[in-house]
C-alpha cells in the first residue's frame, strides 16, 4: 500500500478506534468479562437476600450462551430456556419458557415466580466486581443480583 494511502486510512480511522475506546471505557463494563459462560446463581432479588440452597443444582441459575444467543437455568423448582441479545449494557431475554412442575415448597415457589418475572423486566446490565452481575430494569433499578463460580 502507497504511504499517502496509509496516511490517509490512518487519517481516517484514528478518529473511529479512539470514539469506539472511549465508549468502551465510559459505559462501566468490562468488556474483559463477558456475561457469556459462567453459570450464574441468583443472590439478591429486588432488595431481598437470596440464601443459597443444600443443593446448587436447584438453586436458582442461569447461564447464557452466547454462540446459540439462548439463555438457560432453573428457578429452583422449574427449568427454564429462551433468547436473549444484548448490545453494550443492554440486555433483553425473550420468548421464556418454562417446565411446569409442582414446587413442594411455598417460598421457593414464591421465589422462583419473582425470579423469572425479574427476568422478563430486565432491560439491562451491570457488572459489579469479578464474578458479579446485576439485571436492571428499564428504570435502572436492580431486580436481581447473581454470582458466578469464580466470584468471590
Amino acid at each position: 500500500m502507497p504511504s499517502s494511502l496509509r496516511r490517509l486510512a490512518r487519517a481516517v480511522l484514528a478518529p473511529v478506534f479512539a470514539v469506539t475506546a472511549l465508549a468502551a471505557c465510559g459505559s462501566g463494563i468490562s468488556l474483559d468479562e463477558p456475561i457469556e459462560g459462567p453459570v450464574w446463581r441468583l443472590v439478591q432479588l429486588g432488595d431481598q437476600a437470596i440464601a443459597p440452597g443444600g443443593d446448587p443444582q436447584r438453586d436458582a441459575h442461569l447461564q447464557f450462551d452466547g454462540y446459540s444467543g439462548r439463555v438457560s437455568g432453573s428457578g429452583g423448582c422449574n427449568r427454564f430456556s429462551g433468547g436473549f441479545s444484548r448490545s453494550h449494557s443492554q440486555l433483553r431475554m425473550s420468548q421464556l419458557a418454562a417446565t411446569k412442575m409442582a414446587c413442594t415448597d411455598p417460598a421457593r415457589g414464591a421465589m422462583e415466580t419473582e425470579f423469572f418475572q425479574a427476568l422478563q423486566a430486565t432491560a439491562s446490565y451491570r457488572l459489579q466486581g469479578p464474578g458479579r452481575l446485576a439485571l436492571l430494569d428499564a428504570g435502572g433499578r436492580t431486580v436481581a443480583a447473581l454470582q458466578s463460580g469464580t466470584g468471590g
